[in-house]
């Protein structure tokens, strides 16, 4: 089992500026999978609890050299504290300006797979080793990952980043993250469980609500993706709960009640500084799904080396 890879200047910029900041607010230790083609930051996948994140990259988007191997199909998977990942590939970046060069890497920052005896043990112990290089000297820096999964392990991973990869049959846009977290800040002061109902015509709507005090949103006419409809003339002048429940009713949207703190977390996610987001619904009410979407720099078109999404777990089966 082996792997070995020179990370980027562009692969750690990602990282350390974007990525690690927003996968350490999902949670402190996540699965690092690594395959022929792919690296990838999986919360939660093989337990139900918390929100699910994953995050993908094809091996170009962060990578040079990336060579892996293994008898599992050149699959590797192992838990990382993202805390200390983060904290390494920081100490890195200060290492190779220290260092000098045009750059942060000119192929200097190594990444690999490594078994070292740790002090006072008897076993050796697996680690994710980088090696800063620099023109007459060598930084190391070991990172303790947990035993890498077995065949049967890593099976049941990339099952659930299968069944992961399900998208809603509506999606719709939310245009301004920034506003979204603004309002859900204040959501928080009043209860702790958000019901959030997403319907086919485009409209989005949130709410708290506790035994003193109902505080919701809606945002109306998004962007839809997938299956749409267009809303009944005679709603438009209807409160927005009465609009919501009718169009739950007619089988136009569904609506699932989740954590207020996993609705939070999942927006910390702006951290990676997406071009957009699309929230919905999984069939039967069995999720939540939030998908963050990239842009090719100075584009409008979407970056396939590139996605992020969430899924949150509900509190109820939900109304579908």
């Amino acid at each position: 089992m082996k792997f070995k890879a020179f990370l980027t200047e562009n692969g750690v910029t990602l990282l350390e500026k974007r990525f690690l900041p927003a996968l350490e607010k999902m949670g402190k230790i996540c699965h690092l999978y690594l395959t022929r083609d792919h690296a990838m930051f999986l919360h939660n996948l093989l337990n139900g609890d918390g929100i699910q994140s994953i995050a993908q990259f094809r091996k170009e988007a962060l990578f040079d050299d990336y060579r892996i191997s293994s008898q599992n199909e050149d699959r590797i998977a192992f838990t990382i504290d993202v805390t200390l990942l983060q904290r390494a590939v920081r100490s890195s970046v200060s290492i190779c300006s220290e260092l000098g060069g045009s750059g942060v890497t000119a192929n200097r920052l190594q990444i690999k797979l490594v078994k070292k005896l740790p002090p006072n043990c008897t076993q050796p112990m697996p680690f994710l080793t980088f090696e800063t290089k620099g023109y007459k000297s060598a930084v190391i820096q070991d990172i303790p990952i947990s035993k890498p999964l077995s065949r049967a392990q890593v099976l049941e991973l990339q099952g659930a980043l299968d069944m992961a990869q399900d998208l809603p049959q509506t999606l719709v846009q939310v245009p301004d993250l920034n506003q979204l977290q603004n309002f859900v800040d204040r959501l928080k002061q009043v209860g702790d469980v958000l019901s959030v109902s997403i319907s086919k015509y485009g409209d989005l709507h949130i709410q708290v609500s506790t035994t003193m005090i109902t505080l919701g949103a809606e945002f109306r006419k998004l962007l839809v993706i997938g299956e749409k409809a267009d809303a009944p003339s005679q709603d438009q002048n209807l409160s927005a709960q009465t609009r919501s429940s009718r169009s739950v009713a007619r089988g136009d949207a569904q609506t699932v009640q989740v954590s207020v703190k996993h609705f939070a977390k999942s927006l910390q996610c702006h951290l990676t500084k997406p071009d957009c987001a699309f929230y919905g619904i999984a069939p039967l009410g069995a999720c939540l799904t939030v998908i963050f979407q990239f842009f090719i720099p100075g584009s409008r078109q979407t970056d396939k080396s590139i996605s992020l999404h969430c899924r949150l777990p509900v509190l109820d089966p939900g109304t579908g």
